[in-house]
């Protein structure tokens, strides 16, 4: 094992990608400025977003929905699901509550149509109820809407009209017409208060209820198609509150919350009168049906009565003989009878023309006419239930969708099967009626026996008996439909009024804090981190270190000054002392027998080798090592204006012979101990001068005069002769420079190492800035000087305010 292998660590995994935590923490150090800098925009952008965005609210209110009795609740209870009709039934209520007639209806009693804004220093907010001028819209009239109409006055008596809008959406009375208004001209004239403002696409009526003598507002005419769509859209949700249960919670969403709680409040009372106006629905009907009956029957009733008492004064004939009583009596009953069918076929025919027609509007339950048909009850009962259920589909569906598909056909099917059993109930109230007809003439035909006065007598008698009873039967009907109409109430009902949440749901103050101070803090971290993880150059000593095969044997500040005699010229500097650092190290490796050749050298120009050559032969200079520095790179001498020297003769005029005496191309420079051979003028063939044996020769004369020599030499990988004069050195240094060296020349530097071309040879971490070294990066594993920047007083600097600040944090 050589010496330079026995001072390098074996490292386990060397290839291996090692993520250090402390090297991404100290990365992030690093741009604390920057951090602080971000999140404080941040922050204050997210300030702005809140001081500028309109809060909402959220309003809700919960309401409760009675369960149907369902025939199948016995085998639910024995855990026998027969198809959730109970969920299905829930369902079709709450697509009900955010119907378009149920909201049509609910924005009937709101004042919604206008809306009043008051326009504040950031941001525009509605004013509801408490308004400075009440507005009467002509809906009968076009109009121009959703957009902004500034009303503004100077007295008590008139005001002016501007149209503040771009756009507007003008509507026509009879509500399916519209059109879209592009910037429309303001009128320029003065309205009064409390008379109609007539304008081509207005017309209104403002009074004032303010008591300020000046004032302006804008004020928004809405759509009623426009109001409905955001009253059923997204904004209001309906959801049960648990699953067993049947309790509905109605939320909306709304800027103007007291508006919020006023609409669902109506909301829910609108709902509970359509439920019970359908309740009464059927009883209505009863009660129409028997009043239209009873108009005819009663001016019957009033004829015929007014008929058998003229006839009793002029037959002088009050009552009849007990033979006439008893045949009045059969008949009595029997026309009794034969009344009720012929009124039940009546009814049987008016709604054999319903369901002809399809009319269900006035369709009566046979139940509330006295007519105990179950089956057909029923049937009614479940046609009138389909049809309200068509009724809910249509408020939201077309008439092509699947649900009110589906509808339809149960509601044809139900209607044929209805008429069927119409047909059937009619055939056999035609055959008892007939039944009825003959006992009736049977009887009658017994009349023959009696006097003729008291047949006449028994004839009015028996009609107005028949209507009589007849009449009584219907008012009777009539009756108990009023008082079912009357005792109706809703099987629904509110449990709790609409409740506004004071706190804003959006926007919401601490989460929008929460995601800029994580932006505010992940943006400059991330941009960072993923900078660091695509960029190509060399930033880390420590990463420098395990990708690398050979050793870093220091690293070297940044150079801020232009001059490049840093250490001459600043003894108590940083980059003074890592050069001493560096003098240290290699005492470590060089021999301490014989003098020793030192050959720096890059992968490319400007990653620092003739500063570090100059610094490196000074540092040796002061140690009162007799030292010379010798210009190899005749391509692009530099050496010479660091020093203030001449550059006429240097190496290239000795290798090519223009001059013989070596002593001619050494110069003194002001330094003790150090001489420079500069590269001097450029030859045309600097490649072939150095790998001559006269420059080999000069490398051993020159080892026998000087204790150090420094050989500042052309970039490795853009020239060749680089490799040639590295066997002529004892140890080689390559240089890296922070932020510059791309990590490709690592990889070029470790192929030279395992070609065998590097005997002695180490990595030279140049120009890492104060920052890197203060946090760490450039250091490596204790190659460095390690005090930082500052702890020299060379090295300190005025700090700025802003850093003071923070560095007593």
């Amino acid at each position: 094992m050589n010496q330079s292998e026995s001072n390098r660590m074996p490292v386990i995994g060397q290839e291996e990608e090692v993520i250090d935590i402390k090297d991404i923490v100290l990365r992030i150090l690093r741009i604390w400025p920057y951090i602080v800098l971000s999140v404080i925009m941040a922050l204050g952008i997210a300030y702005m977003i809140l001081r500028y965005s309109v809060p909402e609210y959220q309003v809700s209110s919960k309401f409760f929905i009675k369960e149907k009795e369902n025939p199948f609740n016995l085998f639910e209870s024995a855990g026998l699901n027969m198809g959730g009709s109970g969920e299905m039934e829930l369902g079709n209520q709450m697509i009900i509550l955010k119907s378009r007639p149920i909201a049509n209806a609910t924005l009937d009693r709101l004042n919604f149509d206008v809306e009043y804004i008051k326009e504040g220093r950031f941001i525009k907010s509605e004013i509801y109820q408490n308004t400075p001028i009440a507005v009467e819209v002509d809906w009968s009239h076009p109009q121009l809407t959703n957009g902004d109409l500034l009303i503004k006055w100077e007295d008590r008596k008139s005001f002016t009209v501007t149209y503040l809008g771009e756009s507007y959406l003008q509507i026509f009375p009879d509500n399916e017409s519209r059109n879209k208004l592009e910037n429309p001209n303001s009128p320029t004239a003065t309205f009064l208060f409390n008379q109609w403002v007539e304008l081509p696409m207005n017309r209104f009526k403002i009074g004032l209820t303010s008591v300020e003598e000046s004032g302006e507002i804008i004020i928004r005419l809405r759509d009623r198609s426009g109001l409905i769509n955001h009253y059923t859209g997204e904004n209001l949700q309906v959801a049960a509150i648990d699953k067993q249960s049947t309790i509905l919670k109605l939320t909306i969403t709304t800027q103007t919350p007291q508006k919020g709680r006023d609409y669902l409040n109506t909301l829910q009372e609108v709902y509970l009168e359509n439920e019970l106006q359908e309740k009464n629905t059927m009883a209505t009907n009863t009660i129409d049906f028997i009043d239209a009956q009873l108009v005819v029957l009663s001016d019957s009733l009033m004829f015929i009565e007014n008929r058998l008492e003229s006839f009793r004064s002029n037959n002088s004939i009050y009552d009849l003989s007990s033979e006439g009583t008893a045949i009045f009596e059969q008949l009595k009953a029997l026309e009794t009878d034969l009344a009720k069918e012929k009124f039940k076929r009546e009814y049987y025919r008016q709604l054999t023309q319903y369901l002809e027609r399809e009319d269900y509007n006035q369709i009566v339950v046979p139940s509330g006419l006295g007519i105990e048909d179950p089956i057909l009850n029923t049937l009614i009962q479940n046609l009138l239930e389909l049809q309200a259920e068509k009724s809910m589909h249509a408020s939201k569906l077309t008439e092509i969708s699947p649900p009110l598909r589906e509808v339809n056909r149960q509601i044809k099917d139900m209607n044929l099967s209805i008429l069927e059993l119409l047909q059937n109930v009619d055939n056999n109230a035609q055959l008892l009626i007939q039944d009825l007809q003959q006992r009736i003439d049977k009887i009658t035909s017994t009349f023959s026996g009696l006097p003729q006065t008291e047949q006449n007598l028994l004839r009015i008698q028996r009609e107005f008996t028949l209507n009589e009873g007849l009449y009584t039967y219907l008012m009777e009907r009539r009756a108990e439909s009023a008082i079912t109409k009357a005792s109706n109430t809703p099987s629904n009902k509110i449990i709790e009024t609409a409740l506004i949440n004071p706190n804003p749901i959006s926007p919401k103050t601490a989460l929008t804090y929460l995601i800029a101070l994580i932006l505010g803090l992940g943006l400059p971290i991330g941009l960072n981190l993923v900078r660091t993880f695509f960029s190509n150059k060399i930033k880390d000593g420590k990463e420098l270190e395990r990708k690398a095969d050979l050793n870093l044997i220091s690293t070297i500040g940044q150079n801020e000054d232009a001059d490049n005699l840093v250490v001459l010229k600043k003894h108590r500097s940083g980059i003074t002392e890592a050069f001493r650092s560096l003098r240290a190290n290699m005492n470590f490796i060089l021999p301490k027998e014989k003098n020793s050749v030192i050959l720096i050298t890059s992968s490319i120009s400007g990653e620092g080798k003739t500063f570090c050559s100059i610094n490196l032969a000074s540092v040796y200079a002061l140690s009162n090592k007799k030292t010379l520095l010798i210009g190899c790179d005749m391509r692009k001498p530099k050496i010479f204006e660091d020093f203030g020297i001449s550059n006429n003769e240097g190496l290239s005029t000795y290798l090519s012979h223009n001059q013989e005496d070596v002593n001619q191309v050494i110069q003194k420079t002001a330094y003790e101990n150090l001489d420079v051979i500069v590269s001097g003028p450029i030859p045309p063939n600097p490649a072939e001068l150095l790998i001559t044996e006269r420059f080999a020769e000069l490398l051993e004369q020159m080892k026998g005069r000087y204790d150090m020599v420094i050989l500042d030499t052309p970039p490795v990988g853009l020239v060749s002769e680089t490799l040639d004069l590295i066997r002529l050195a004892d140890i080689s240094l390559f240089v890296l420079r922070y932020n510059y060296s791309e990590k490709q020349f690592i990889d070029h530097i470790n192929n030279l190492k395992k070609q065998t071309i590097l005997k002695e040879a180490y990595i030279l971490f140049n120009g890492v800035d104060k920052d890197a070294q203060h946090y760490g990066y450039g250091t490596g594993y204790g190659y460095g000087y390690g005090y930082g920047y500052g702890y020299y007083a060379e090295d300190q600097v005025e700090k700025s305010f802003f850093k003071k600040w923070f560095s007593r944090r």
